[in-house]
C-alpha cells in the first residue's frame, strides 16, 4: 500500500501486504504447468511485475471481514489469475509487441500460443474458484462474460451510438468488472455482512472506471513510464482514449484546439515530429482538463459508494485510494 503513496493506518497495511505478499508467492506455483513452453510463457507477464491492483481490492475489501480466512488468498488469486489471462488475449486482438516493458507472449511465441496461455490461465483460475464453492465459480462466470462483451464491443467499435458512451461501457465490461468482483470477494470470503458486500462491489465497479481512465491519462500526462509504456503510446496507435474523445467532440474555435481535432482525425500518430505535436497540444488542451475531471467524478462516486461501510481505517484506506487515483494524473 505505501509503494502507492497512500497513507493508512499500519494495521491495515501489515495485514495487506502480508496478503499481497502470499498471493504473490502463489502465483508462481499456479501457472507452473508439466509442459516447460507453457510454463514458461504463463510466467513471462507475472514475471514482467504489475500493480496487482485487483488482489490490493480483495485483500481492502477482507478488512471488513475477517482478513485472516483462508479463502482469501485463494480469491485473490482468481482474480489476478483472470486478469493475466485477459492480457494475453489482449496483446493478439491489439497487435501488441511490448507489454510491461517487455516482448508480449504473442511477439514472442507467437498467437495461437499466446491465445492457448491466455485459456490456460483462465482455466487455472476456474480451478481455484471451484474450490471457493458454487458462488465463487458463478461470480467468475459472469465476469468473464462481461470481459469478453466489453473486448467485443471495443472490436466492433461504436456503431451508431455515440463514441464517448461506448468507450465508458467499454471500461466498465473490460476492466471494472473484475476489480468489482474483486471487491465483492473480498467481502464475501472475509464473512463481511451482505449490505457491506454490496457496498463494495459497487466501489469496485466505480474505482475501476477511475482507475482505468486515469492509466489512460498518465499515457498522455506522464512524461516518465508511470504507466508502464512510453508515454503517447495510445496515440501513436490509434486507440481513441478518453482526452481524445473529448479533444474530438469539442467545438472549441481556438487554432490549437482546431489543429489538434485535425490531427487526432488522420489516425495513428506514426510521424514522430506529428506525434510530439499532438501530444503537446493534448496536454495542454481543454478536452484534457475534461478528462481529469472525469476521473475525479468517479473517484468521488467511488467514495460515496463506502458511506454504508463502518467508518475506521479500512474505510478510510479505501478513501485514500480514491484521491490517490483522482490526483495522480494532476
Amino acid at each position: 500500500m505505501t509503494s502507492l503513496g497512500i497513507d493508512i493506518d499500519p494495521a491495515v497495511d501489515a495485514s495487506v501486504s502480508a496478503t499481497l505478499a502470499v498471493v504473490e508467492d502463489r502465483l508462481r506455483h499456479n501457472v507452473a504447468s508439466a509442459d516447460p513452453l507453457v510454463a514458461e510463457a504463463a510466467r513471462h507477464l507475472m514475471d514482467a511485475g504489475g500493480k496487482r491492483f485487483r488482489p490490493l481490492i480483495v485483500a481492502l475489501g477482507a478488512q471488513f471481514g475477517d482478513p485472516s480466512r483462508a479463502e482469501i488468498v485463494p480469491a485473490a488469486l482468481v482474480v489476478e489469475l483472470t486478469h493475466l489471462a485477459t492480457l494475453y488475449h489482449d496483446d493478439v486482438m491489439d497487435e501488441a509487441a511490448v507489454r510491461r516493458g517487455a516482448p508480449s507472449a504473442n511477439a514472442r511465441w507467437g498467437n495461437s500460443v499466446a491465445i492457448l496461455v491466455g485459456d490456460y490461465l483462465f482455466a487455472r483460475a476456474a480451478d481455484i474458484a471451484a474450490t471457493l464453492g458454487t458462488e465463487a465459480v458463478r461470480l467468475q462466470a459472469q465476469t468473464f462474460s462481461r470481459l469478453v462483451h466489453g473486448q467485443i464491443a471495443e472490436t466492433v467499435g461504436p456503431r451508431g451510438s455515440d463514441a464517448i458512451e461506448h468507450y465508458l461501457h467499454v471500461i466498465a465490461e473490460k476492466t471494472a468488472s473484475l476489480i468489482a468482483t474483486s471487491a465483492r470477494f473480498g467481502g464475501l470470503f472475509s464473512g463481511a455482512t451482505p449490505e457491506h458486500v454490496e457496498a463494495l462491489a459497487g466501489y469496485g465497479e466505480t474505482i475501476g472506471i477511475a482507475f482505468q481512465l486515469s492509466d489512460d491519462l498518465l499515457d498522455i500526462a506522464s512524461e516518465s513510464v508511470q504507466s508502464g509504456k512510453t508515454p503517447g503510446t495510445d496515440l501513436r496507435e490509434g486507440v481513441p482514449t478518453l482526452p481524445v474523445l473529448y479533444a474530438l467532440a469539442d467545438d472549441d474555435a481556438d487554432a490549437s484546439a482546431v489543429r489538434l481535432r485535425e490531427l487526432l482525425a488522420s489516425g495513428p500518430l506514426v510521424d514522430d515530429a506529428l506525434h510530439a505535436e499532438a501530444l503537446g497540444l493534448l496536454r495542454e488542451s481543454r478536452a484534457m482538463k475534461r478528462a481529469r475531471e472525469t476521473v475525479r467524478t468517479y473517484a468521488e462516486d467511488a467514495r460515496a459508494r463506502l458511506v454504508p461501510l463502518p467508518d475506521g481505517s479500512p474505510r478510510r484506506a479505501m478513501e485514500s485510494l480514491c484521491d490517490f487515483i483522482a490526483d495522480r494524473t494532476s
